[in-house]
């Protein structure tokens, strides 16, 4: 880690935000009072609000930077099983998911001849990238997903477990519980899940999630998943202009809720946030889920798809399902009645009949998402 990322996690994880002397900052980071001096400059050109006391001391006040130090600062503190994962924040970036998939294909082998990841595997393996702003952003079927400057964050995690992917239906399944878990845990509200990779919050789709993969042909293994994660955090009107506005909203946003009653399973019904969670940064944002998506992927299948039909909020609704074979679009009606041990959507037909769906979307008859 480098002397600015470890300063910036030290005066970030003072307590009570107190003052860290200059000499203890040095000791702890194992360089000069004066390599102490420059670092904290640097992250002050950075962005960061970092005061000096009379007494030589730094203090770290609430700084919203999204930076490689601000999410590593983060992500190490909250996830020290998975602290030195390799992490790096764009200020602009065509997709974060493409460059995942660069990065890959530039370390060449990831895995050796008996499946061990090889040194370069390693150091891509659970790394995570994180941008500002998108200028690409992709979704699913094609789609290109917003991704304004300064009202969201936009990650993808590059997961590579040991043997490679031997389940990959069931890894955006896991991820929208992961950011549902991080949402959850840093802003005290619950949002719920569209099948299979939408996030909703008051009606609203606030984040969306698309995984692709990268697969050795001569093995025919799964080497690595990436997983591609946008939240909008604000509502942005210039850029969910259009229909767009009548799905897409922001965390943040505001927005009343239009579930009604108390049907909860349809996003929460509080129509804002908790004040005090306002003072939650990108970067402790983006560190969460990345954590939570790596810490996720490695417990009990079962046990998390319980959780995740228990977030999802299309069950026992009818729904338009819309498929696409062999370039043929095909949508029909139905009744969701269950998700499978797989993350399957188990729907029945007018006729009675049941279809389990491993791939396309649902819409509601209302995109309103009114109980």
């Amino acid at each position: 880690m480098s002397t600015k990322s470890t300063i910036l996690q030290i005066l970030s994880s003072s307590k009570d935000g107190a003052a860290v002397s200059g000499e203890e900052l040095a000791q702890q980071c194992g360089v000069s009072r004066a390599a102490v001096w420059k670092a904290v400059n640097a992250l002050r050109e950075e962005g960061f609000e970092i005061t000096g006391t009379t007494n030589g001391g730094y203090v770290l006040d609430s700084s919203d930077v999204l930076t490689t130090e601000a999410v590593s600062s983060a992500f190490n503190s909250t996830f020290p099983q998975f602290a030195g994962a390799r992490i790096e924040c764009f200020k602009e970036i065509d997709s974060t998911l493409s460059q995942a998939k660069r990065w890959l294909s530039e370390c060449g082998s990831l895995r050796t001849a008996d499946g061990e990841l090889t040194p370069a595997g390693k150091n891509y393996s659970n790394a995570v990238i994180v941008a500002e702003k998108q200028t690409a952003g992709r979704g699913r079927s094609g789609r290109s997903f917003v991704s304004p400057a300064k009202t969201g964050i936009y990650l993808t995690v590059i997961y590579a477990p040991k043997g490679g992917i031997t389940d990959p239906a069931k890894i955006t399944a896991f991820s929208a519980v992961a950011v549902c878990r991080a949402i959850k845990k840093l802003y005290d509200i619950q949002p719920s899940i569209k099948w299979i990779n939408d996030i909703f919050y008051n009606g609203k789709k606030i984040c969306g999630i698309l995984t692709e993969g990268t697969t050795n042909f001569e093995t025919g293994i799964i080497e690595a998943a990436v997983i591609g994660i946008g939240v909008n955090i604000e509502d942005n009107a210039e850029a969910f202009g259009g229909e767009l506005s009548k799905v897409a909203g922001g965390l943040l946003g505001g927005t009343a809720a239009r579930e009604g009653g108390t049907n909860t399973k349809a996003g929460g019904t509080r129509p804002t946030v908790n004040p005090s969670s306002r003072s939650v940064t990108r970067a402790q944002l983006a560190a969460q889920i990345a954590g939570e998506t790596l810490q996720v992927l490695s417990e009990d299948a079962e046990t998390v798809i319980h959780e995740y039909k228990a977030l999802s909020f299309i069950i026992g609704r009818e729904v338009e399902v819309h498929t696409l074979i062999d370039s043929v679009q095909g949508i029909y009606k139905a009744t969701v009645v269950d998700i499978d041990q797989n993350a399957a959507l188990v729907v029945q037909l007018p006729d009675g009949t049941k279809k389990t769906l491993i791939s396309g979307e649902v819409s509601l008859k209302s995109e309103s998402f009114t109980g």
